[in-house]
């Protein structure tokens, strides 16, 4: 399916006197600079800095395909790869045209789906959970290509959910001593790690993802708390994170390649909703770490590591500015230390704050609980200085009209059926960077055809899932040595969308709100 890929752009706006001077007066004083609707920068409390926007462009793709809970992975040949349910969607010109190149060694269907492109080998991996029982891998090298299968590759004990997979260095120690020597057949360690009953499971491959026959259960704080987890992330020294789905924001850590596992925590400052959604870890060329989740007051924080995992800082960052009340499926990648970006779902319906939730209790910002005049755009945070004491966040909302209206589904046993399940978008979006440092994200559009054009959309409405993405067509490289990245898509082959910025001011007060008050 061909798909136009439409332009949002974000402009640094200039500052101007005006008028002219005169000589017998002083001079007229500087108009105040703002910032154009949709756009914030903001510092580590969440609160509006007067800085400029940086200059940044977003085009749009539609994969044309379902695509909840999307993973999503750009080999070095620019080739973008959309896994979603039991397909592999690929695109090899910026977004403009997909196609599924999912091949006769991958698995038919799923119960759960996961997808990683290895970062330093270019291999493109396809995991599909069967049943509870095992998963089903499929591997390519050659951009999608060709496949090589196994349909039980999912480790020594059966029983398995909330699958993930991810690559990452060896190091010198621990199943890195036997990595050492397997690297001369594949270079990285493959990690899978999954949910079985009460605690989560990890292994590790040395054998490019062939087979999984070291590793068990991490112990400590998972055990306890139960296993359900977010995304596997590795840093260039070798460290491993796993994110546990708890009640404190933790990370469990490995710097062995899975043989021992140690956990951390923080944030207690500001905590988690309940219920919750997977935090994430990224971490950048220098093995930072930058841990982020959803706080308990439903803004997106951070806490950040410097000596790979051992001790994080205790006082939480806020990434999204305080005008989004209410977010959730918070991802992360980062490139040169201090350079990372976040997209997430969010709302800035601060009028339905303490209204009448789903429940019939005052709504507290949890997007599970969300009534029916509260919407959720995509938004985009980039940080160039995510290490300084108060690093600065510039944030846009790069969707031109909701991604869902109402309430998004956080608890797989305690979804609703209004006009059809809210559980629509599953459980999470991604982020990743390519080798420039550009940023890719993935995501379901669970709000499309008239749900996206009416003024008066409901829940109801709201059901779709889309395969959709967003990618930074021109502005800064998360790579410190490439600058301002060129357009990848030139300027006047994109779709002219001079109606986003009108379209946007609306939301911006709430009025959606409001107006589907006045239409009731």
């Amino acid at each position: 399916m061909r798909s136009v890929a439409l332009l949002v752009s974000i402009l640094m706006l200039t500052v101007a006197l005006s008028g002219c001077v005169q000589n017998d007066g002083p001079p007229n004083p500087q108009q105040k600079e703002e910032l154009p609707s949709g756009t914030y920068v903001s510092g580590p409390d969440g609160i509006s800095l007067d800085i400029p926007m940086i200059p940044m462009q977003f085009a749009f793709s539609s994969v044309g395909e379902d695509g909840a809970e999307p993973s999503l992975g750009i080999t070095s040949s620019g080739c973008i790869f959309f896994i979603a349910f039991e397909k592999v969607m690929r695109s090899c010109d910026h977004g403009e045209s997909w196609e599924n190149v999912s091949g006769p060694m991958c698995a038919f269907q799923t119960n759960d789906p996961w997808g990683w492109v290895d970062p330093i080998t270019d291999r493109i991996f396809n995991v599909q959970m069967q049943g509870l029982e095992t998963s089903w891998i499929c591997w390519s090298d050659d951009d999608g290509e060709t496949w090589i299968g196994n349909a039980h590759d999912s480790g020594t004990t059966p029983i398995n959910d909330h699958i993930k997979l991810a690559t990452g260095p060896w190091t010198s120690s621990g199943y890195g001593i036997g990595g050492q020597l397997s690297q001369t057949f594949y270079e990285t360690a493959v990690y899978y790690c999954y949910n079985k009953l009460a605690g989560i499971f990890c292994f590790t491959s040395f054998d490019g993802g062939a087979s999984f026959e070291a590793g068990g259960q991490i112990f400590g704080l998972a055990t306890t708390n139960g296993g359900l987890h977010g995304a596997i992330t590795s840093a260039p020294d070798g460290t491993v994170y796993v994110t546990p789905r708890v009640e404190t924001p933790t990370v469990i850590v490995s710097n062995d390649n899975g043989l021992t596992w140690f956990d951390r925590t923080m944030g207690e400052d500001v905590g988690t909703p309940n219920p919750r959604k997977n935090s994430e870890v990224g971490t950048d060329t220098e093995s930072n770490a930058y841990h982020i989740w959803t706080g308990a007051n439903e803004g997106v924080y951070m806490s950040r590591s410097t000596d790979s995992g051992e001790s994080w800082e205790q006082e939480s960052i806020r990434i999204s500015p305080v005008e989004v009340i209410s977010t959730t499926f918070p991802q992360i990648d980062a490139g040169d230390a201090g350079r990372i970006a976040i997209t997430y779902l969010g709302s800035e319906n601060s009028s339905e704050l303490n209204q009448t939730d789903l429940d019939g209790n005052p709504w507290n910002g949890n997007a599970h609980y969300a009534n029916g005049n509260v919407s959720y755009y995509l938004y985009i945070t980039y940080s160039l200085n995510a290490l300084d004491p108060s690093p600065v966040f510039y944030t846009t909302r790069v969707s031109a009209d909701p991604v869902q209206i109402g309430a998004i589904c956080l608890n797989s046993g305690d979804c609703r059926d209004i006009g059809g399940s809210n559980r629509n978008l599953l459980d999470f979006n991604d982020l990743h960077i390519d080798r420039e440092g550009r940023v890719y994200v993935a995501f379901a559009d669970g709000c499309t055809g008239e749900c996206a054009t009416k003024t008066n959309a409901t829940p109801e409405d709201s059901r779709s899932r889309l395969g959709s993405m967003y990618f930074l067509n021109s502005g800064p490289s998360l790579f410190v040595a490439n600058g301002q990245l060129a357009p990848l898509v030139p300027i006047a082959e994109i779709s002219d969308n001079s109606d986003y910025f009108e379209s946007i001011q609306c939301q911006t007060e709430d009025c959606r709100s409001r107006e589907n008050k006045e239409k009731k």
